[in-house]
C-alpha cells in the first residue's frame, strides 16, 4: 500500500484563521444547549463570549466551561474567505444590519465549498487517482472560482448539486485509491456502529464513509487506507490506532475523537492537544 502525504503549504488557506475572520462562527451559527455547548444560542446572535476583537474570552477554557463543541469546530478557512475577499474586510459590526445578515447566510456555503477544496486537494495527491487527476483538478479549480462569487451570487448558489457533482469523483477516487490495498475491504458506508467493540479490527481500506463511529471502541485498530469521509468520530476511542494512509480524514472529525501519543496519523492532519488527557 501507499502512503500519501499532503504539502500542508497547499492547505494554508483551508485552515481556520481566526486573526483574519470577525468571529463569524461564533455569531452566524445556531447551537443548542447540550453536552457540546452550556448555552443556548441563535443563528445571527453573538455568542456571549464573543469580545469586541473578534477573539474569544474563554478560548483557553473552553472544553472546562462546557463549550466542547468549539474546541471540534473548523471553519476550513471560510471565516478568513468571506470576511477578507467576499466583503472585502468590511467588519459585520460597522455595517447595515442587513449587511451583517447577508455575511452571516453566505458564511456555512463558503465553509461547505471549503470543505470540497479540502477533499479535492486530498484527491489530487493520491497517487492511485491519477486516472481521474483532470477531472479533479477541475472540479478544484470550479469550486475555487464559486468561492470568489459575490455575496448575492453564493447565497443563491445550490451547493447541494454542486457537492453531489464533486462526490461523484470522490466516491470514485475512493474506490481507485482503496483499489490497491491488499486483503477483503470492508463496505461500512453508513454503517451504525455506536459504540461497537472494534479493539485491534483489520479496517485497511475499509469504505467508512458517513459511518456512525460514535464512541466505538477502535483501539490498535488498522485503519491504514480507509475512507473516513463524512465518518461519525464523535468520542471514537483511538488510541494506539493506525490511519496512516487513511484518507478524507479531517481535524474537525479528530478532534471529536479520543486518542494517544501511539495514535498514527496522515501527514495532513495533527495531533489534538486535549489527547494528552487520554494518553
Amino acid at each position: 500500500m501507499q502512503e500519501h502525504t499532503i504539502d500542508l503549504v497547499d492547505l494554508v488557506d483551508l485552515r481556520g484563521d481566526c486573526a483574519r475572520c470577525f468571529g463569524l462562527c461564533c455569531v452566524a451559527l445556531p447551537f443548542t444547549a447540550s453536552a457540546d455547548f452550556a448555552v443556548d444560542k441563535a443563528a445571527g446572535q453573538p455568542c456571549r463570549n464573543l469580545q469586541d476583537d473578534h477573539r474569544c474570552g474563554i478560548h483557553a477554557r473552553l472544553r472546562q466551561t462546557g463549550f466542547t463543541g468549539c474546541t471540534v469546530y473548523d471553519c476550513f478557512g471560510a471565516g478568513q474567505k468571506v470576511s477578507q475577499v467576499t466583503f472585502g474586510g468590511a467588519d459585520w459590526r460597522a455595517g447595515a444590519r442587513e449587511d451583517a445578515r447577508r455575511m452571516f447566510d453566505v458564511f456555512p456555503v463558503v465553509r461547505q465549498l471549503h470543505e470540497l477544496l479540502w477533499y479535492l486537494t486530498e484527491a489530487l495527491t493520491l497517487p492511485a487517482a491519477r486516472p481521474i487527476r483532470t477531472e479533479l483538478r477541475r472540479a478544484l479549480e470550479k469550486t475555487e472560482e464559486l468561492t470568489r462569487q459575490t455575496p448575492e451570487e453564493l447565497g443563491a448558489l445550490d451547493v447541494a448539486a454542486h457537492r453531489q457533482d464533486v462526490n461523484v469523483l470522490l466516491l470514485r477516487t475512493s474506490e481507485l485509491a482503496r483499489a490497491g490495498i491488499r486483503g477483503r475491504k470492508k463496505e461500512r458506508r453508513g454503517a451504525d456502529l455506536m459504540g461497537a467493540r472494534l479493539k485491534g479490527a483489520d479496517l485497511r481500506g475499509a469504505n467508512l464513509r458517513g459511518a456512525y463511529l460514535i464512541a466505538a471502541d477502535l483501539t490498535g485498530a488498522d485503519l491504514r487506507g480507509a475512507d473516513l469521509i463524512g465518518a461519525d468520530l464523535r468520542d471514537t476511542d483511538l488510541t494506539d490506532a493506525d490511519l496512516t494512509g487513511a484518507f478524507f480524514l479531517t481535524q474537525p472529525q479528530l478532534n471529536a475523537a479520543r486518542g494517544s501519543a501511539g495514535t498514527r496519523l496522515p501527514g495532513a492532519v495533527a495531533r489534538p492537544g486535549h489527547w494528552a488527557a487520554h494518553a
